[in-house]
């Protein structure tokens, strides 16, 4: 069976067994989610940041403290995702295909909009998805650009680039906005140096994707923005999805479809 006619519980099974991969093109029609998960002490902050920051950090879900599923996502948090990174002190320690052996009762997991939610309303209006045509994880990158903080938090804004048509981008821009739960319309259109980032071919996330003449470097506020609020202030502990290997929900994309 392709990845894109697995169901959510089948992919799910995938990631519980051990398969490590980017989930790009995954259970088409079905929500992907960013994850992550902080102890109770931290929580209010994240959730603060999230209120404040709403284009990267558009929240679907929350746990209590110490649940280990979501009301879209009727699976095991610790287990049923390809790759987790772990934190602490703001450091990056490790990367997990199951945090069981870390989980306590005090944490919270929070579930994030994903701009892979929007993809397949893209193909289907004719506009091309480089990282899926080339298999890749998708580029992301650090920004210039401040999100506002929220008590301990703070942190850089984290884009997701693809490269389109420059004929299309109007098209691209009205898609996506249609998809305001799941990062929306594009922050930022064109240059990448107006958002401080030097060399499209060295993302800080993901992989790097071919940008082709005739093309324009299209930006959407990224749900690894956390991630990067994360390192910068440095809570105990920190566990989040790896960039791209994200959480398939029991939600439908066509849920966060506005008219």
């Amino acid at each position: 069976m392709r990845p894109a006619e697995l169901t959510p519980s089948q992919a799910r099974a995938e990631f519980r067994a051990g398969l490590r991969t980017p989930t790009a093109g995954c259970s088409a029609g079905w929500t992907q989610a960013n994850l992550l998960v902080l102890p109770r002490a931290q929580a209010y902050d994240f959730l603060l940041f999230a209120q404040r920051n709403p284009r990267s950090c558009p929240v679907l879900d929350v746990t209590e403290p110490g649940e280990t599923a979501a009301s879209i996502f009727d699976g095991d948090l610790r287990t049923d995702l390809p790759a987790y990174r772990v934190y602490r002190d703001g450091a990056l320690v490790e990367e997990l295909g199951d945090i069981t052996g870390l989980w306590r009762d005090d944490l919270v997991s929070f579930l994030i909009g994903c701009s892979f939610t929007f993809e397949a309303a893209l193909l289907e209006a004719g506009v091309p998805v480089r990282h899926l045509e080339q298999g890749r994880n998708v580029p992301m990158y650090r920004t210039n650009r401040e999100c506002r903080p929220a008590g301990k938090l703070s942190g850089p804004l984290v884009v997701s680039m693809r490269p389109i048509p420059a004929e299309q981008v109007a098209t691209a821009v009205r898609v996506t906005s249609r998809y305001p739960a799941v990062h929306g319309a594009p922050v930022h259109v064109g240059s990448p140096g107006e958002l401080g980032v030097r060399d499209l071919d060295a993302p800080d996330f993901g992989e790097a994707v071919e940008v082709r003449p005739g093309e324009v470097p299209v930006f959407w506020a990224c749900g690894v923005t956390p991630q990067a609020a994360v390192m910068r202030s440095a809570p105990p502990l920190a566990i989040g999805h790896a960039p791209g290997h994200m959480a398939i929900t029991d939600a439908r994309d066509s849920d966060h479809l506005v008219p």
